[in-house]
């Protein structure tokens, strides 16, 4: 993989980094960092040169874990982001792409990831 590549993933993550967090409070969802980046955390003083050092996040609802999200580390050879629905067997694997994270071919939008949470929000309190 390119280090061109890397870059547009890790670019691609942090945007949705910024979904998550926008979706979650308009949803009146928690919203957690989970963990940082191992090489963040050994760095020793040397710069940090990613555009976050969040590598996981998750949502809540109500204090239940709901959905988390991650990036590959930079060490991975097939990076990717993955969402995975927390108490079922739903997940993702998105891509970077030009311009934006793929869905297999299709780019991940922000209204993609909207129906995901309605979804899941809609499973969770009819199970309630």
């Amino acid at each position: 993989m390119s280090h061109a590549h890397d870059s547009a993933l890790y670019a691609q993550w942090v945007e949705l980094l910024g979904w998550l967090q926008t979706e979650a409070q308009s949803r009146g969802l928690g919203f957690e960092k989970v963990a940082d980046f191992p090489d963040y955390i050994y760095r020793m003083e040397r710069p940090y040169d990613l555009p976050t050092t969040v590598m996981s996040v998750s949502l809540s609802d109500q204090g239940q874990p709901l959905l988390v999200a991650g990036v590959s580390s930079r060490h991975v050879d097939l990076k990717g982001v993955s969402l995975r629905l927390m108490g079922g067997s739903k997940h993702w694997h998105l891509h970077a792409g030009e311009g934006a994270l793929l869905e297999g071919r299709r780019p991940f939008t922000r209204e993609r990831l909207a129906a995901l949470l309605d979804g899941a929000l809609r499973g969770v309190r009819q199970s309630a």
